[in-house]
């Protein structure tokens, strides 16, 4: 570990006129990459051990219609390998031009439902799709979290695809998923970062 995980790097920009602020990339002058890990559909059984022994710490955002019933899966996750689990909405609508009541019920109640199951209430929201709009934000902050996390880079099909470029670079926040090809795209992601020389470090540590 290049420092203690754990202790804040860095702050969440500041919520303004009541809306979460919206973060894509995190500002830093250090080789760290981030990597996140969403919806939660498919629980491939070898993911936990694969973490462990991989060192990075992921960021799971998680839909409670995919978790619901699996509840064992995502603890032992966060428990053993020291994860946080953040807030996707319930059932993963693309939340854009919908009313404010709508998304609120959406996002705080995947925060409710992630508190009761695994005991800690996200402070982070990634909306499904990347799709967000003013009443996004109002409802981000209004459920208790501080900001909506985008990404810069995602992996599919075991394969690394750059929003810009042909590498990762310092600060970008890796996208995936839980999918059948959960084991090819996190050793893309591993090998990818060692290649580019970053270090990958906990999100929430830039976000405090």
């Amino acid at each position: 570990q290049p420092y203690p995980f754990g202790t804040p790097q860095g702050h969440a920009p500041a919520v303004a006129d009541g809306k979460a602020p919206v973060v894509k990339k995190i500002p830093t002058d250090k080789p760290y990459v981030f990597i996140t890990m969403d919806d939660g559909a498919i629980q491939d059984p070898s993911a936990l051990q694969l973490i462990k022994d991989s060192g990075a710490k992921p960021t799971l955002f998680l839909n409670s219609k995919y978790f619901k019933g699996h509840e064992k899966y995502f603890k032992d996750i966060q428990d053993q390998a020291g994860i946080p689990i953040e807030d996707h909405t319930m059932t993963h609508p693309n939340l854009r031009g919908k009313p404010y009541e709508e998304q609120r019920k959406e996002i705080c109640g995947d925060a409710d439902a992630i508190q009761a199951a695994f005991g800690k209430r996200p402070v982070l929201f990634r909306p499904p799709f990347g799709n967000y709009d003013a009443n996004t934000q109002k409802a981000v902050v209004d459920c208790g979290m501080k900001a909506i996390v985008l990404w810069t880079a995602a992996v599919n099909d075991g394969v690394v695809q750059f929003q810009a470029g042909d590498k990762l670079k310092a600060g970008d926040i890796v996208l995936m998923h839980f999918r059948k090809t959960f084991v090819e795209d996190y050793r893309a992601f591993l090998e990818r970062a060692k290649q580019d020389g970053l270090t990958p470090v906990p999100l929430p540590d830039f976000l405090a």
